[in-house]
């Protein structure tokens, strides 16, 4: 079974990225870059990517990593903000500590093309 599908699927998928942007905007480390974010469509894309990054069956057609972060000057500070509420979103939605280690090890081969490197 994929990671997708041990942690719930879609409606997992959905929940997580509700309750991380959640923490990600009110977070001063991090919220400056969202400001004129259509964030609707920003979810929509996030639900894509992680359903994707995480084993679902589906095509992922988004900008890659790279390209997608490039223009926003990021530092570890930001990407380890990032990493930080991915983590604890898992963890108040009660996913099993095995299963974000995968998750945060999915998260952790992003580093160099989010941040430019």
């Amino acid at each position: 079974m994929s990671l997708y599908e041990e942690i719930g699927g879609s409606s997992a998928v959905s929940a997580a990225v509700d309750v991380f942007y959640e923490k990600v905007l009110a977070d001063d480390r991090v919220k400056e870059f969202f400001v004129d974010v259509d964030m609707p469509g920003q979810k929509g894309k996030q639900r894509k990517f992680l359903a994707y990054a995480f084993g679902a069956p589906i095509s992922y057609t988004g900008k890659d990593m790279r390209s997608a972060h490039a223009h926003l000057n990021l530092t570890e500070e930001h990407f380890a903000a990032i990493a930080e509420h991915l983590k604890a979103t898992l963890e108040e939605l009660n996913v099993p500590a095995d299963l974000i280690s995968q998750a945060m090890e999915i998260a952790a081969s992003t580093h160099d093309d989010v941040l430019n490197l």
